[in-house]
């Protein structure tokens, strides 16, 4: 932890201690619960899904998942106290903490256009994994050997870069896949809600994956009291402003959130579970 992240830290859960509606806005895989090939096997790490509820519990803090996966799997997995409000498919889908649902409306062509590459890759998807969404075809080679992974790649970028031409449809990088898709990004998602909140939360978000950039970009832009957080075990470059290691720095991070908002303690000053870690000049 070097002197400028731990001021960031510092600074920021500072203005925690003089707001009543800060907004903690999370990923979920990668971020909350490790990766898994099979989706629904990822669960939150130990003690996460306690801490988040303690969080919940207080009342005051805006708890937002925002992730690339359709909004209604999100608090089956987390199994908190209460649902949280979930923007799914990376802010295009809005499921509200009361159970309301907006999907956001696409461009007919784009749509077709989705339609007839969802029914082609159902008949061959090249040896990877398709993933059919509403807004959106994915593909996925996580887990397979280098060179099918390769090949598998190789034939979804010629079959989606060429689809991508159809006006509202666009490319989404992410690890070990590539998504064809229509409608806001997960940095469109998180404009939308710190307008809603006002210029005086504080707000954060934490998130992995290159599909999360455009989200520390948006955080980064705002002129609330802000952090944007890499939870990531491995460095990458980056546009956010802190790198901290799942699962311990996440706990700790959590920790000091619910600190934070008790005025119990110093924050962020005390690092001992992070610096038995490692340490980074």
């Amino acid at each position: 932890m070097n002197r400028i992240e731990t001021e960031k830290l510092e600074n920021f859960f500072y203005s925690l201690q003089y707001t009543q509606a800060p907004l903690l806005l999370l990923d979920y895989d990668g971020t909350l619960a490790d990766f898994r090939i099979d989706r629904f096997q990822a669960r939150p790490w130990a003690g996460v899904r306690e801490l988040l509820a303690l969080i919940q519990k207080d009342g005051r803090t805006r708890l937002t998942v925002i992730t690339g996966r359709p909004a209604g799997e999100v608090n089956t997995m987390l199994q908190l106290p209460e649902p949280v409000e979930v923007w799914g498919l990376h802010g295009a889908e809005r499921l509200f903490a009361d159970g309301r649902r907006e999907l956001q409306e696409a461009p007919p062509e784009a749509l077709a256009k989705l339609d007839e590459l969802r029914e082609q890759l159902r008949r061959d998807a090249f040896g990877g994994l398709f993933e059919d969404k509403p807004n959106a075809a994915v593909m996925h080679w996580r887990g397979h050997p280098q060179r099918q992974a390769h090949r598998i790649e190789q034939k979804t970028r010629e079959l989606f870069d060429a689809a991508a031409q159809v006006s509202g449809l666009s490319l989404l990088e992410f690890e070990a896949g590539v998504e064809l898709r229509v409608g806001r990004d997960k940095g469109g998602a998180v404009e939308s809600i710190i307008e809603q909140a006002g210029p005086d939360s504080p707000v954060t978000y934490l998130g992995d994956d290159l599909t999360d950039e455009s989200a520390f970009c948006a955080i980064n832009r705002s002129k609330n009291p802000h952090l944007s957080v890499l939870m990531r075990r491995t460095w990458r470059d980056t546009a956010a402003e802190v790198w901290l290691q799942p699962p311990e720095e996440l706990r700790w991070f959590l920790r000091e959130w619910e600190k934070a908002l008790n005025g119990s303690g110093e924050t962020a000053r005390c690092f001992p579970e992070v610096d038995e870690i490692r340490l980074r000049a």
